[in-house]
């Protein structure tokens, strides 16, 4: 079982924080959730003049055995490493959004059901051709599971090294929204039904169908909340454990952690239940349109920077959240105070 070392994030800094963040050359809280924003990151990174370096998003791809029948998922299993490949030309989403916003963009393959061979751009850190089906076993073997857990956190280990003390998490990988949806279930003693979604377009006929699929799972393992690493490694992708082991890599190494919509916040929900102090180092990009994304946030206390109606995945809620956390930076440190301005201070009236 790999373990991590999360120290809460401390308090000592807020006086200082918030007495800088009130008298730069405003109404108090004139610039509400940005204020927000500052005060944590300033916390997280333990400077009253934070620093964002080398801010980057890590999407990660797997495929899902289950999807290999097509009993869960609208679109085929080879969309995943057809989107891979997407990735690596610069034509997704994710692309767009993170060059655009400054993002250094980083593209795994975790366990994607094809072999890439060696491309460029592309890192190889696949566990396996995609999970097992779980409808029939475990998605993935202990050893499995705690390897992908032990690369994503190795990973983000090197980025660290390399100055980076952002970073956000995508995800791709045909059938993921449903094995979100059953840690979701397992992680907070809810029924299927209270998580699962449409995933990628789903019709009502193919969305009961994967609604009783997943109740299947569900009973043939019967497992409680109190077995998260069972729950991960029966019903998660090697994408998944992936992620959870990054952010808890992230958070044990005090970096700020741009958590992305539905399957990065069920990683995330992994995540917390084993080391719950990982929650004082995330910040919420998105309001997912995926159901079941907002009682994931309310379970966690994460109030979304965003809320756009996207469901798309990839990190792209992240990296369009991504400049509104560096804005929040940037007030902090470049603003001026009204001493430096000289301009006169009001009363305690906060801004209407």
């Amino acid at each position: 079982m790999i373990t991590f070392n999360i120290a809460p994030v401390g308090t000592d800094l807020i006086p200082v924080l918030q007495r800088k963040i009130d008298n730069k050359t405003k109404p108090l809280g004139a610039l509400g959730r940005l204020e927000e924003i500052a005060l944590r990151v300033g916390q997280i990174l333990q400077s009253d003049s934070p620093q964002i370096s080398l801010p980057s998003l890590v999407v990660i791809a797997g495929d899902h055995g289950i999807a290999k029948e097509g009993l869960v998922n609208a679109y085929p299993q080879a969309v995943t490493y057809q989107m891979v490949l997407n990735f690596l030309n610069r034509g997704a989403a994710v692309n767009v959004f993170a060059k655009q916003n400054g993002m250094h963009l980083h593209v795994v393959d975790a366990g994607v059901n094809y072999d890439f061979g060696q491309l460029p751009g592309l890192r190889n850190e696949k566990v396996g051709f995609g999970t097992r089906n779980y409808l029939k076993e475990p998605a993935m073997s202990e050893a499995q599971c705690f390897q992908a857990m032990q690369k994503g956190a190795a990973l983000v280990q090197e980025l660290k090294k390399k100055g980076c003390n952002l970073i956000a998490f995508g995800e791709m990988g045909i059938g993921n929204t449903a094995s979100a949806s059953l840690l979701m279930s397992c992680l907070l003693g809810l029924p299927v039904e209270a998580a699962v979604g449409r995933g990628a377009g789903l019709n009502d006929e193919l969305l009961a169908q994967k609604q009783r699929y997943l109740q299947q799972a569900k009973a043939k393992y019967k497992l409680g909340r109190d077995k998260p690493h069972e729950i991960l490694r029966t019903f998660g992708g090697f994408e998944i454990a992936m992620i959870a082991g990054g952010i808890l890599a992230a958070a044990e190494a005090r970096m700020v952690i741009l958590i992305d919509g539905f399957i990065v916040s069920a990683a995330l929900l992994f995540a917390q239940a084993v080391e719950h102090h990982v929650l004082d180092y995330c910040l919420f990009a998105h309001l997912s349109d995926e159901m079941g994304h907002r009682k994931m946030l309310d379970y966690l206390g994460g109030e979304p920077i965003l809320n756009l109606g996207m469901r798309l995945g990839e990190g792209t809620g992240a990296a369009i959240a991504f400049p509104i956390v560096q804005s929040a930076v940037n007030f902090l440190n470049d603003m001026a105070s009204f001493e430096s301005a000289a301009v006169s201070q009001g009363g305690s009236v906060p801004a209407a």
